[in-house]
């Protein structure tokens, strides 16, 4: 380790980002507003309405699921960060040197 390293001092990050979890949820919502709209033209050994009412269902218990989860992961935040903005560095603009 050099001496230039060991002196070098990395601030702190002045704000924090947090990353929603991974999931399923939105693959299967997708695939079960799909199944909801092809229920109203498809008929497959079943009557078309029975898709679409299968698809509805699973959509709106889907939704209720990423919104219950959306709602549970904001309120799982720290209620307050301390905001701290970047110093940037200062630069002078001068003539150009070829005239």
């Amino acid at each position: 380790m050099s001496a230039e390293a060991a002196r070098r001092e990395v601030p702190e990050p002045g704000e924090l980002v947090y990353v929603a979890k991974p999931s399923w949820v939105p693959a299967f919502f997708g695939f079960a507003a799909a199944l909801a709209v092809c229920g109203s033209f498809a008929t497959f050994m079943v009557p078309n309405w029975v898709y679409a009412i299968i698809g509805t269902v699973v959509v709106l218990a889907l939704l209720r699921t990423m919104i219950r989860s959306a709602v549970r992961s904001y309120f799982g935040l720290p209620r307050k960060q301390r905001a701290r903005g970047a110093v940037l560095p200062i630069e002078t603009i001068g003539s150009p040197r070829g005239e």
